[in-house]
């Protein structure tokens, strides 16, 4: 009965079959493709859930990687498939100072006992599971943050399920921008925006060339492509100053932007650091 309805993907007529009768001319968009601008998968997810059966085009199953759809096809994902997906998450949270990234120490609170759907950002409100009444059980199981940001520090922190995210953000190989607003006591001369820029080192080894750049009375933005301990805190008392306050505003192409201190969102399937 499976093998019957896959091959009449490409044999529908009605109107609603519109995506079937693109893959047999060879128009229409690929499937993956599709799911990735709908929000269900990436494509390399979508490829996996397309071969597994997983996927639906207008109530058709369809396990052909090749097939192209119409914009107007209904694609959606069976509960294995939405199931699957829901286990891999990446979270944005603004963390706010006092609470530590991971592992609960020294009586402080980790950032993740702010994952509760009532400190979903309204104003960011997709989830992977539709509105918030659908929320799996356990779905905070498995995020872990991909990075570091101090008890005293807040701004954007991730924290993922997802092992391709988490090694393009802390693998060996990562040079991810990670973008900073600081300030700073005393106000910082030339000569200690130069040092900052190049040339420090910390625990014996040469720090990566960084961007520094004043954006007000005492506030500068940092801009670096490496994650060492307590960095900027400890970069600026290498040249005599002392860090009043330090926000992550922006890891790669993943802008903290108006996300509320204390809430958190979902990274969408249409962005990537």
């Amino acid at each position: 009965m499976q093998s019957q309805r896959q091959n009449n993907v490409s044999g529908r007529s009605d109107g609603a079959g519109q995506g079937p009768r693109a893959a047999a001319t060879g128009e229409g968009i690929r499937l993956n493709k599709r799911m990735a601008e709908l929000g269900l998968a990436s494509r390399r997810e979508a490829d996996a859930l397309i071969a597994a059966g997983r996927v639906q085009v207008d109530g058709v199953v369809v396990s052909d990687l090749g097939v192209r759809v119409s914009p107007q096809s209904r694609v959606t994902l069976d509960a294995a498939g939405r199931a699957k997906q829901a286990a891999r998450l990446t979270v944005l949270l603004h963390k706010p100072p006092g609470l530590v990234s991971s592992q609960a120490e020294d009586g402080h609170t980790e950032a993740a006992t702010l994952l509760q759907p009532a400190h979903l950002d309204p104003k960011h409100p997709w989830t992977p599971w539709g509105d918030r009444s659908g929320w799996p059980m356990g779905w905070t199981q498995g995020l872990a943050p991909a990075g570091r940001l101090d008890i005293d520090s807040s701004g954007l922190l991730v924290m993922t399920s997802d092992g391709l995210v988490a090694r393009a953000l802390i693998g060996p190989e990562r040079r991810v921008e990670k973008e900073y607003i600081v300030r700073l006591d005393p106000e910082p001369n030339d000569d200690q925006l130069r040092r900052l820029r190049h040339g420090l080192h910390l625990d014996g080894l040469a720090l990566l060339p960084a961007q520094v750049d004043r954006i007000g009375p005492g506030r500068l933005r940092f801009v670096l492509r490496e994650g060492r301990k307590r960095q900027i805190r400890r970069m600026a008392e290498a040249v005599g100053l002392r860090v009043l306050s330090l926000m992550r505003v922006r890891i790669g192409r993943v802008v903290l932007g108006d996300l509320e201190r204390g809430c958190f969102r979902f990274l969408r399937p249409d962005e990537g650091f």
